[in-house]
């Protein structure tokens, strides 16, 4: 990566690699700060191809490495709802506010989900892509939001799995939005 790319896109490869399997695995099994660990690496492909590219750590790379960051807790902690007995019973904790399937952690989630709203515009206010992306990251990320106003009151399985399937389409539909924005 160095000899073909740049020194310092192979020095983000190197650093995510090291966090991801020689931290975050490790810390599954100790604390559910393994998650924060975890969202480290998680985001990393975005400012990896940024610096690539440019050759430097620069705002927008930050941007979009913060915009895949935030996104990370709402997905995971869906997953861990809804996976949360055989997490349990293979040792993992992740799910935050004492690792429990309730409204504290649905709060959580909730907070997270609100946060891509504001960094969603972040990409047209630095003028990376156009208004037609941060009108479709605003509605996707409060569309987003609103299903964690169903986990909040319900604090099921069911409201997770919503919230899961919402983090599988907010993430594509965001980035392609921004790549065809800035075409």
């Amino acid at each position: 990566m160095a000899i073909f790319v740049n020194v310092m896109t192979a020095l983000l490869c190197l650093i995510s690699l090291m966090l991801y399997g020689f931290v975050y695995t490790p810390m599954k099994r100790l604390s559910p700060i393994a998650v924060l660990i975890g969202a480290i690496p998680g985001a990393m492909p975005p400012l990896i191809g940024w610096v690539a590219m440019t050759g430097q750590i620069t705002v927008e790379g930050l941007i979009l490495f913060g915009i895949q960051f935030m996104w990370q807790f709402p997905h995971f902690w869906a997953i861990a709802w809804v996976l949360d007995d055989d997490y349990k019973r293979a040792g993992f904790k992740l799910l935050p506010s004492g690792g429990g399937r309730d409204v504290r952690t649905a709060l959580q989630i909730m907070i997270y989900t609100l946060m891509l709203i504001p960094l969603g515009l972040l990409p047209y206010q630095f003028g990376m892509t156009g208004i037609t992306s941060a009108i479709i990251a605003t509605v996707s990320g409060t569309l987003f939001l609103m299903s964690t106003f169903h986990l909040m009151r319900e604090c099921s399985r069911k409201a997770a799995l919503g919230i899961m399937f919402g983090s599988f389409l907010y993430l594509p539909i965001v980035q392609i939005a921004f790549v065809f924005d800035k075409l």
